[in-house]
C-alpha cells in the first residue's frame, strides 16, 4: 500500500518541533475542518476519541454533553492540550493519554466516534491505524476525518509525488490518494462504510471523510444503500 517514508520516533521528534507554534501556524488554515469535524461528530454524540489531539484546539468546540478522550504520539503537544483544559475548564475532556493510534489500549467497541484530524497520512502504517479506529468503535458509530486526499492524475499528482521528500521531513504524506482509503473500506474487517466525502478549505485539497460502522438496527445491506446515494451525490460535486 506504498512506500512508508517515516517511522514512529521520526513522527514524534517532527511534532516536537511542531508544538510550540503549532497553533500559529495551522490554527486559522483549519479552522473550518475543524469545526466541520467536532459538528459532524455531535450529530452522533456519545464517548468521542480524538486521535491525534494534539494541543487539543479543537476541544473547545466540542459542548459539554459531549465525553472526549484525547489522544496523541507527542508528549509535548498533550502538555499544551492538559494545559488549555485546565485554563478553559473544559469538563467535558475524560482524559488526555499519550498513544500509539496503530495501537490502542482501549477494548473492542469503546467509543460511539472516533475523530482524526490531519492524522491518517502521518501514521507509518495508515491501514493499520484505520483498522485500530474501527475496531474500538461502537457498532452504529462513526470514523470522522479530516485528511488530505491526494491528487488522481494531472500536474498536481506530480508535484506531490516530487515534493513528497520535503513532506516527510515535515510530517505527512504529499501523495496520498483516494484509492488507500477505497482499498481499505474493500478490505477491513469490520465492514466499514463510507457515508460522506465532502471537501473542506484550504483550497479543497482536505476532506471531511466520516465512516460508519454497522449494527444490527442498521446491516449492512441497508448501510450499503445508503452509501450508494450518498456516493452519487458526491461523484456530483465533484
Amino acid at each position: 500500500m506504498g512506500t512508508i517514508n517515516f517511522n514512529q520516533a521520526k513522527v514524534r521528534k517532527i511534532y516536537q518541533r511542531w508544538a510550540p507554534f503549532y497553533d500559529l501556524v495551522f490554527g486559522a488554515v483549519f479552522e473550518q475542518g475543524r469545526r466541520a469535524v467536532v459538528g459532524a461528530a455531535e450529530r452522533v454524540g456519545g464517548r468521542i476519541l480524538e486521535v491525534g489531539v494534539g494541543t487539543g484546539i479543537s476541544l473547545p468546540y466540542y459542548s459539554s454533553a459531549s465525553r472526549v478522550f484525547g489522544i496523541d504520539l507527542s508528549s509535548e503537544m498533550l502538555s499544551k492540550a492538559r494545559r488549555r483544559v485546565d485554563s478553559l475548564n473544559l469538563a467535558h475532556v475524560e482524559d488526555l493519554q499519550h498513544m500509539d493510534a496503530e495501537a490502542l489500549p482501549f477494548p473492542d467497541a469503546s467509543f460511539d466516534v472516533v475523530t482524526a484530524q490531519c492524522v491518517v497520512n502521518t501514521t507509518p502504517h495508515p491501514e493499520l491505524a484505520l483498522d485500530e479506529f474501527a475496531r474500538v468503535l461502537k457498532p452504529g458509530g462513526e470514523i470522522i476525518l479530516l485528511n488530505r486526499v491526494g491528487a488522481e492524475h494531472g500536474p498536481r499528482l506530480v508535484f506531490e509525488r516530487l515534493f513528497q521528500p520535503i513532506a516527510s521531513e515535515l510530517g505527512w504524506r504529499s501523495d496520498f490518494p483516494w484509492e488507500r482509503f477505497a482499498a481499505w473500506l474493500r478490505t477491513n474487517p469490520n465492514q466499514m462504510q463510507l457515508l460522506e466525502r465532502r471537501p473542506v478549505p484550504p483550497f479543497g485539497h482536505f476532506s471531511l471523510i466520516r465512516f460508519g460502522k454497522p449494527s444490527a438496527s442498521f446491516p449492512p445491506a441497508e448501510l450499503t444503500a445508503v452509501v450508494t446515494t450518498l456516493t452519487k451525490k458526491n461523484d456530483e460535486h465533484e
